[in-house]
């Protein structure tokens, strides 16, 4: 899998450049929201995609 163009998508096209928490458990929390609404916006994209084309 590449996760540079993940990384790269999140970094440039939705204009996040730095982690605003502190600590360990802090910057796990943030990734961890970034990935998901990074996942949904996927998800929301791909299932209107489909219902387009059906």
């Amino acid at each position: 899998m590449q996760s540079e163009g993940t990384f790269g998508i999140i970094k440039w096209n939705r204009s996040y450049k730095r982690l605003f928490r502190r600590g360990l458990k802090g910057v796990i929390l943030e990734l961890t929201l970034i990935s998901c609404g990074y996942n949904l916006y996927k998800y929301y994209n791909k299932r209107n995609r489909v219902a387009l084309v059906a």
